[in-house]
């Protein structure tokens, strides 16, 4: 989000300045207001770099800091912290900022621990699930359990799990069929928690008593467990076969994958073809590398045959996945990384996974704790019997409550009472599924005593946590600043297409296309396929596609052709072979193909049109708005630097 990169760019600049007028020297004045030497000194030290400071180093910061107080100032006197959509992101905002400070951290330390030491062991389980949502009536729940319960007894009794998991009255979910009930490799975060918790207390063999998800039941079995096999970096080349190919075009892209196995067994370097085969674009200008994986993140083919390698350099036979034919070079393993190394990620996976919410669970019950939290159970009975089914519809009135006026919990200086939960009852009712009354009130009762435990708490963080009062100045500056921007500099330049144009008018000399070739680029894989086709090029009969054909019938390999408008500047293979005019060039020798450069024009260097470079001119008209902005803003408001007391900072 532009919004984000933008305040992320401020707390460098904002971080402090909160800081009350003191009776330290004044060191500037915008618009005749004071500003602190301990103001700008704090931001600057923060930002300095240099273990020198100087005079120059001064001067510069503070042009940087004279810029963002003029700008602070003129979203201000334009009153744009007044309006709603200000106050509304400011809103937004403040709610992520706040999450950090109403969960129990140590809890989520915890939560890390234990995730980074589950994932040194890697498990494989089959399960046979049994559907059954969170919030089923009792009975529906009972009777899941029991079916899930039966199914155990069977497997416990001797009967083949798979067989259970996939046949007649056996496992809910859709993929036993196709794979008895088997679910791969995994470690921690790859299946929901309570799935996670169970498999890594039992041992290899184990079959589980039903465990409960928001899936339902399962019963577990636990099939493997082994060592993290760590994280693997590979080269692959890929030649793409789907399954809708013809069954032509798959044994083509077979022979073509076999042909160029045949090369690396011949010793050819895996790199450079790599770069002349694969049709992996993300990783064939890289000679095949892929990035780093671990366990489940690949299909499981292309997995089982990178971690099967065992040294550094080895290569795999052709392996066939979804995606087509791969041959796979191992270039590096490595072990599992450090604690330290990881302990910021996995803090992120906490608080996303579906363990996320022991941490406010916990949070709540300190702050119940800390808030001396009491309240009456027989107060919440009471409701028992006065809310009836309608609620399930969104249609309960509360009248029947109306009764209900006794003293329900309490904590801090704030007593709830029946008449507010009834209220909250009718104000958060919607339309759900039938389900137990009571289990629905106790629920619901839970959840609005945490709502107002940490709304109470939410509400005074400022006042708790200086550093929290900070980050939110910080913000609010930054989103005032880049509204402002905004206006002023990135959306106008975008919508002012005739300053725009103008500008380019002035500066198309900056915007110049370097001398370009027009060519088609040859790569044949033997002096003798080069020589023919030197041959065909200069009687100048047959299309690119038609040489293709011509020269590819007994091998894919023989013949690629590439090309377009291209600068030596950018192109290596141009650079090494400078055409001097149109023509054909002599044979090139390149990573072990012969290779024609056909120079069908060459292009002088010209202006590039407004369209050609807009991206670039649009930046450039950006920075010459902001300047003229920030003269503007000098001379609106008065500006007056201490240079005395700013170079007394050491």
């Amino acid at each position: 989000m532009k919004t984000m990169k933008f305040l992320g760019f401020l707390s460098a600049i904002c971080l402090s300045f909160s800081v009350a007028a003191q009776s330290d020297a004044v060191i500037m004045k915008v618009n005749g207001k004071p500003v602190y030497k301990s103001e700008f000194e704090a931001i600057f030290r923060k930002n300095q770099k240099e273990t020198v400071i100087t005079k120059e180093s001064l001067d510069e910061y503070m042009v940087l800091f004279t810029n963002f107080k003029l700008k602070v100032t003129e979203a201000e006197e334009l009153g744009l912290d007044t309006n709603r959509k200000f106050k509304d992101e400011l809103y937004g905002y403040r709610k992520q900022l706040a999450r950090p400070y109403l969960v129990d951290n140590e809890m989520t330390d915890q939560l890390v621990k234990e995730a980074y030491d589950r994932m040194q062991t890697e498990l494989r389980a089959s399960h046979i699930l049994i559907k059954c949502e969170w919030d089923a009536d009792p009975k529906d729940s009972l009777a899941a359990y029991n079916k899930a319960m039966k199914l155990r007894q069977r497997i416990v009794k001797g009967e083949d799990f798979g067989k259970v998991a996939s046949g007649k009255g056996g496992s809910e979910d859709p993929s036993a069929v196709r794979n008895k009930g088997d679910l791969g490799w995994f470690t921690a975060f790859m299946m929901v928690y309570n799935f996670e918790n169970a498999c890594y207390k039992m041992n290899v063999g184990d079959v589980s008593q039903p465990v409960r998800t928001k899936f339902g039941y399962h019963v577990i079995k636990l099939t493997g467990r082994r060592p993290a096999q760590g994280t693997i970096k590979v080269a692959h080349i890929l030649i793409g076969s789907k399954a809708e190919d013809t069954p032509e075009m798959k044994e083509n892209a077979r022979k073509k994958a076999d042909e160029i196995k045949g090369r690396l067994d011949k010793g050819e370097d895996f790199a450079t073809l790599a770069k002349q085969f694969s049709e992996d674009p993300s990783s064939n200008r890289k000679g095949g590398e892929l990035n780093p994986f671990s366990t489940g993140k690949m299909v499981e083919e292309f997995e089982d045959a990178a971690f099967a390698l065992k040294n550094d350099g080895d290569i795999s036979p052709v392996i066939q996945t979804s995606y087509g034919y791969h041959i796979i070079k191992r270039l590096e393993l490595k072990p599992l990384e450090s604690f330290d190394a990881m302990k910021a990620n996995l803090k992120q996976k906490v608080q996303r996974d579906s363990r996320s919410h022991l941490p406010k669970k916990s949070f709540v019950a300190k702050l119940k704790a800390k808030y001396n939290f009491k309240d009456d159970p027989k107060a919440l009975k009471a409701f028992y019997t006065v809310v009836d089914t309608n609620i399930f519809n969104a249609t309960w009135d509360g009248k029947k409550a109306a009764s209900l006026k006794g003293a329900m919990f309490s904590f801090a200086d704030k007593n709830y009472s029946q008449t507010d939960f009834t209220n909250y009852l009718v104000k958060n009712q919607r339309q759900i599924p039938k389900e137990d009354m009571v289990l629905f009130l106790n629920n619901i009762y839970d959840k609005w005593v945490s709502e107002e435990l940490i709304n109470y708490e939410d509400a005074r963080l400022e006042q708790l946590y200086p550093e929290f009062r900070m980050l939110m100045k910080e913000y609010r500056d930054g989103i005032l600043l880049f509204e402002l921007t905004d206006q002023k500099v990135w959306s106008k330049a975008v919508k002012d297409s005739a300053g725009l144009h103008q500008f380019y008018e002035a500066n198309k000399s900056n915007y110049m296309w370097p001398k370009r070739y027009d060519v088609d680029v040859y790569y044949c894989a033997n002096s003798t396929i080069a020589k023919a086709l030197r041959k065909d090029l200069k009687k100048g009969k047959m299309t690119n596609d038609q040489l293709k054909e011509k020269y590819n019938k007994e091998s894919q390999l023989n013949l690629k052709v590439d090309g377009g408008k291209l600068s030596a500047e950018d192109n290596e293979l141009l650079k090494k072979n400078t055409p001097a005019k149109a023509g054909l060039s002599a044979d090139i020798q390149e990573n072990g193909q012969v290779v024609i450069i056909r120079t069908n024009a060459i292009i002088e260097p010209m202006p590039k049109a407004l369209n050609e470079a807009k991206g670039i001119i649009t930046s450039d008209y950006q920075s010459y708005l902001e300047k003229t902005w920030l003269e503007s803003l000098r001379k609106k408001y008065p500006v007056e630097i201490n240079k005395e007391v700013l170079y007394t900072i050491k």
